[in-house]
């Protein structure tokens, strides 16, 4: 299966050109997905109403595709399937349609809603790879303002992808591999803006997920995605599982890991419900189990 889709692509279907023109019926409706959201940047629905791809729904990463912040659940939380299929029938997802989620910081954010998405029972969804930016690059038009679809009628389901949880986390370096989506220095605990302790899980490996993508927010190439993951200890037959800081970027490190054709659970709760427990041992240095340190 797919998971990127490039601008010019993109630009065709939505013109008609492959048979899929959700305007025509003669085959799938595309709904465009607008997933503007960075960390520290609370301005997300103001660059949309700025400037958008023509017809995209502007998708609020903070109430939308996450449940209030909770110590116990992290700071984005996943929210109840209830509450998420009524935002996706709000955007205008119908069952059987095709949706492009895209942001404007290399997927980072719009990586959320494809996981989510692809977990509650959901085939159809990609990533516009390179994002808003590649949009433009491409000499497409964009819009201001808002879209109002017409409501939808998609019926979600949940679990479709593998997740774990903090119990699970604890034991996984040892028995698989565990990657830790942030930047090194959040992995080696030399700065921590958002969370109270800094460090990693033990047993994790630094992998950021900046280092997914060119310098222009597209991809690296299946072959030097595969590359990068077997160095930092990828190998067929031994579980992965990724985290971040509160579950949004992780989702990121998946869908890069499975353009390299391999697959990683996700810890929705990741660091930002970890630290909050005094019963979880929070490791500082650049190695999995650290170096002298331990944080309770």
């Amino acid at each position: 299966m797919d998971t990127i889709l490039t601008a010019a692509a993109l630009k065709d279907r939505l013109d008609g050109l492959d048979g899929l023109d959700g305007a025509s019926g003669t085959g799938q409706r595309t709904v465009l997905l607008d997933v503007r959201w960075a960390l520290g940047d609370p301005h997300g629905h103001d660059h949309y109403l700025r400037e958008h791809i023509p017809g995209a729904v502007f998708v609020n990463l903070a109430t939308e595709l996450a449940g209030p912040a909770d110590p116990g659940r992290g700071r984005h939380p996943l929210p109840p399937l209830e509450q998420f299929q009524e935002s996706a029938r709000r955007w205008g997802i119908n069952d059987g349609d095709t949706v492009i989620a895209y942001d404007d910081s290399g997927n980072m954010a719009a990586a959320r809603l494809w996981w989510m998405l692809r977990n509650a029972g959901f085939r159809e969804v990609y990533l516009l790879d390179g994002g808003l930016a590649a949009w433009r690059d491409a000499g497409f038009e964009v819009a201001a303002g808002s879209e109002q679809p017409a409501p939808g009628n998609v019926t979600l389901s949940e679990a479709h992808m593998p997740a774990i949880d903090a119990e699970q986390a604890a034991a996984w370096g040892r028995q698989g591999l565990l990657f830790d989506a942030r930047a090194a220095e959040r992995y080696r605990g030399e700065i921590e803006p958002v969370d109270p302790r800094a460090g990693h899980i033990p047993g994790a490996v630094s992998a950021p997920t900046t280092a997914n993508l060119e310098t222009d927010g597209r991809f690296l190439g299946a072959a030097e995605l595969r590359a990068r993951f077997e160095r930092l200890g990828y190998q067929e037959g031994v579980p992965a599982a990724v985290y971040c800081g509160s579950g949004v970027t992780a989702a990121h490190e998946i869908a890069a890991l499975e353009i390299a054709g391999f697959s990683a659970a996700l810890y929705p709760g990741s660091f930002s419900e970890w630290c909050h427990s005094a019963s979880n041992d929070v490791v500082t240095g650049p190695e999995p189990y650290g170096e002298d340190k331990v944080s309770k």
